[in-house]
């Protein structure tokens, strides 16, 4: 088992890795819209903080030599649904027509007061 962690994402604001590579498998935290310069959310509205957690997550997989093209799963956590199709739009702008199976729910609240939060498997 092998911790992933690069400081051009967010660094874990608890007890946890940015991501842990095994057996072939890339198994990332979930990811917030956070501005790793600042360790701040980029602000707040659902199309940067969207946009943000792409960037980051982007940034994680390339640390552990991968990409989105190697992503087979995602979870998507909203605090609002209503947020779907924004999400969608710019989750596929990152993902260049790679669609890897998914589940999108919506939650009560998120870390920080955050709109989103991306976690993805891939596979090496």
């Amino acid at each position: 088992m092998q911790i992933i962690e690069t400081d051009k994402a967010p660094k874990a604001i608890g007890p946890y890795s940015q991501a842990i590579k095994h057996n072939g498998f890339i198994f990332s935290a979930g990811q917030l819209g956070i501005d790793p310069a600042t360790g701040k959310l980029i602000d707040d509205t659902i199309e940067s903080q969207t946009d943000q957690v792409m960037k980051n997550l982007s940034s994680i997989l390339k640390e552990a030599k991968a990409s989105f093209n190697n992503v087979v799963e995602t979870t998507i956590y909203l605090t609002d649904l209503n947020n779907f199709k924004v999400v969608n739009d710019i989750y596929a702008k990152h993902l260049n027509g790679h669609k890897p199976a998914r589940a999108t729910v919506q939650v009560a609240g998120l870390p920080l007061g955050g709109k989103i939060e991306i976690k993805m498997t891939a596979m090496l």
